[in-house]
């Protein structure tokens, strides 16, 4: 059901990431733009441009005042994040988060329950949830036609920004972890993880990272987080039993693939004396191409926060898919501390909400307003 108005939103923070959410919401129709907060006034000029009818504003209570203000997106380095996202929601905001929900775990079962005590919408912006090629894996592993998980494999390196505050892990690993939340049926999940990290430049945290968790179907999944690698490389792979999706960010022309390869035990030799004979074999079928639509992922952000809002739901991405995030965010630091120790995940699968609910509500909601997809 469509709101009156659209819902008047403040983008807290102009530096790295700021100025995209700016640009979303001024572009998303069930939102208008009425602040851009940021202690450096003229960082947030510059962002506006001189012609802009957005008002600026330095002081985040002068914001939070405003009753034209119905939400807040909070795009501030992690450390800010809860209390910020603490006195949005004390102010009756709706909350959109960058990526890290919090800085700790704890931070974030606080705003969590602080968003379920004053019933406002809190969403983490875990943007590469919102693609098509996120969709796509996602609704191909569902369905069984990639038969039984049997591993995920995600590589994310490039020459990047060495953080002053955070390590490789909790820069980048969000985003893989994110995506597994987001693709992972409903009765498989992370139960420990397993990481190993290194500090080569001497910048204090590890700037190098390989994490592996084991899933609650026995199967592992893997992520290698790199700053300093001098290539980019965005892969992402899901081995299934009967089919495997590779999916390539950076290759324009091939984003994703789907083969039909794999390795088959050979039953018949199972009982038998193997000696010099195979005990698997080998298949080789096609490989295809699904052409997927080409839409920026903040903007399916944007509309799902909006929409989330009119409708008073949970959003794809709410505040337990960011708990969950940070569960094993924080394993994964105490398996660093103690050299590669496995650790076990803080179980969180039940928390409150019908995931799979509001994810059929998304994709039949968007369909019918025609404002852009929503992938999930």
């Amino acid at each position: 059901m469509e709101t009156a108005s659209p819902i008047g939103i403040a983008v807290v923070g102009g530096g790295y990431w700021g100025p995209n959410l700016v640009r979303n919401a001024q572009q998303t129709p069930g939102l208008r733009l009425e602040y851009l907060c940021d202690l450096d006034e003229g960082r947030a000029r510059a962002v506006l441009g001189n012609y802009s009818t957005v008002a600026i504003s330095t002081k985040l209570d002068e914001v939070l005042a405003d009753p034209a203000v119905q939400a807040v997106a909070i795009a501030t380095p992690a450390a800010t994040h809860h209390a910020i996202g603490m006195a949005a929601l004390e102010a009756g905001k709706h909350v959109l988060i960058e990526k890290p929900l919090a800085p700790t775990y704890e931070e974030g079962r606080q705003l969590v329950e602080a968003a379920e005590k004053h019933g406002r919408v809190l969403m983490v912006d875990h943007t590469f949830c919102y693609t098509s090629e996120v969709r796509h894996i996602r609704e191909t592993l569902r369905s069984g036609r990639l038969g039984d998980l049997q591993y995920l494999d995600s590589v994310r390196i490039n020459l990047g920004i060495v953080q002053p505050d955070v390590d490789v892990l909790w820069d980048l690993a969000p985003h893989d972890l994110s995506i597994f939340d987001a693709i992972l049926p409903d009765d498989v999940f992370p139960v420990s993880v397993a990481a190993h990290g290194s500090d080569p430049v001497g910048a204090g945290h590890a700037c190098v990272a390989h994490l592996t968790l084991r899933l609650s179907n026995d199967a592992l999944a893997h992520v290698h987080v790199n700053w300093l690698s001098p290539t980019k490389i965005r892969t992402f792979v899901v081995g299934g039993s009967a089919r495997t999706i590779i999916w390539d960010d950076l290759n324009p022309t091939q984003r994703l693939s789907e083969h039909d390869r794999g390795v088959e035990r050979n039953d018949e030799l199972a009982d038998a004396d193997v000696r010099g004979r195979q005990i698997v074999s080998y298949r080789t079928g096609d490989t295809v191409a699904p052409a997927l639509a080409n839409l920026e992922a903040l903007r399916s952000v944007m509309v799902e926060f909006a929409a989330a809002i009119t409708e008073k739901r949970r959003p794809l991405t709410d505040g337990f898919a960011g708990l969950r995030v940070l569960a094993i965010l924080e394993a994964a630091s105490e398996s660093l501390a103690k050299d590669g120790q496995s650790v076990r995940i803080r179980d969180l699968q039940h928390a409150p909400g019908d995931r799979a609910g509001v994810i059929e509500n998304v994709a039949t909601t968007m369909a019918q307003r025609g404002r852009g997809e929503v992938t999930v």
